[in-house]
């Protein structure tokens, strides 16, 4: 596993709209040189004198080694709050402290098996690498899209460069077919074979994409979007209830266990709060 490091001045070299977010591509050699696909990395917003001492954790979308560009990083952002505000404001030429690469990238299969990728809105960054990789291995691969409206996609024309056809969703209708993507997910398993999905985008899609898995008896490997602090599993901020491989349930750090799980182990229904039977929840004694 690759240790992270911190890049304390990466410039950016180009920022790109893409609807309604923004493609950061920034200087990293090193982190890109340790990058897989799932991996993420945290970006220090706000200055040296801000008061936002948080870090803002974003989805790796791509790195080109250090023998190509001086070693490059890709990253997306959609606009939220303060830190996000802040970064978006930022221009090729100036730098940024980031860390990485984080977290657990997605399991690959021993062999080229079929696979299904599920993106929701700028969720689907980090499975257009795995997708190359998928790819370059032999494995036959489909991607479904989906976003709110057809602004909030993206990766769209990366993906069909990539595999042809892509099935797109919208909520509204103003893109594809108006809907889910978990409406469209069947006819894409069935229609390559799937053995896998994976999927990454909001936790009540990745949800759903689980249970569309578990009805085929497939596996879906899943990168969840919860808050992640700190990035290095010292906060706590990030913890979900996922079962072990002993059956038993505790509180995982996604940025560090994760953020990639099966969507069989995720105790979704418990998100957010404190099952009584996880381990070692007997102990909080009701705080």
């Amino acid at each position: 596993m690759t240790a992270p490091v911190q890049e304390r001045a990466a410039e950016i070299f180009s920022v790109r709209r893409v609807g309604q977010y923004v493609e950061f591509t920034i200087v990293a050699p090193r982190i890109a040189a340790g990058f897989e696909p799932g991996h993420f990395l945290a970006v220090a917003v706000g200055g040296e004198n801000t008061a936002m001492i948080l870090r803002r954790a974003f989805a790796i979308a791509g790195a080109t080694p250090g023998d190509r560009f001086a070693g490059t990083v890709q990253f997306v952002v959609a606009e939220h709050g303060p830190g996000t505000q802040w970064l978006v404001q930022r221009r090729a030429g100036d730098t940024l402290d980031v860390v990485g690469p984080l977290g657990r990238p997605f399991p690959l299969p021993k062999n080229a098996a079929p696979a299904v990728l599920v993106g929701g809105g700028y969720g689907s960054a980090p499975l257009l690498p795995l997708a190359r990789t998928l790819l370059a291995a032999g494995a036959p691969v489909e991607i479904v899209l989906g976003a709110a409206s057809a602004d909030r996609l993206y990766g769209e024309l990366a993906a069909k460069r990539l595999v042809g056809a892509v099935t797109v969703t919208t909520d509204d209708g103003s893109a594809g077919t108006k809907g889910l993507v978990t409406d469209v997910l069947p006819e894409a398993i069935e229609r390559i074979g799937a053995e896998i999905v994976y999927a990454c985008g909001p936790m009540p899609m990745l949800r759903a994409v689980g249970a569309v898995a578990k009805e085929r008896a497939i596996r879906a490997q899943v990168a969840v979007e919860e808050s992640m602090a700190c990035g290095i599993g010292v906060c706590m901020t990030c913890v979900l209830p996922v079962r072990g491989a002993d059956g038993a349930s505790r509180f995982v750090r996604s940025c560090v266990e994760g953020p990639v799980f099966d969507a069989m182990d995720v105790r979704w229904g418990d998100v957010g709060r404190l099952p009584a039977d996880l381990v070692g929840a007997d102990a909080m004694g009701g705080h």
